[in-house]
């Protein structure tokens, strides 16, 4: 049933070269400016995070924020990426309760 391929020196057809496309890597990375917030979690939760965060080789804290993240871009009507666009002491001063 196996066929044995027979290989030729005959020419394999027009080439074109193509631009490369691709964005550099320092591109690709997404920074968005982070808010220092305090909060308590239960430590069956935090057992949870860190646990597997150990078993993916990454921090159980940025575990938390994605996490936190897409529940905002689930339920929120303004998408994350339109907030970046505020400067950070204006959004901490709007959110913040006195």
């Amino acid at each position: 049933m196996k066929k044995e391929i027979t290989y030729t020196d005959e020419p394999l057809g027009p080439f074109e070269i193509v631009r490369d496309f691709l964005p550099p890597p320092d591109e690709l990375v997404f920074r968005e400016d982070n808010v220092k917030v305090t909060i308590g979690l239960s430590e069956r939760s935090v057992d949870f995070f860190k646990a597997i965060a150990k078993k993916n080789h990454t921090q159980y804290q940025k575990m938390i924020r994605n996490l936190l993240d897409l529940y905002v871009d689930q339920y929120d009507e303004v998408p994350l990426t339109n907030r970046s666009t505020v400067p950070r002491k204006a959004r901490g001063r709007a959110s913040r309760v006195r």
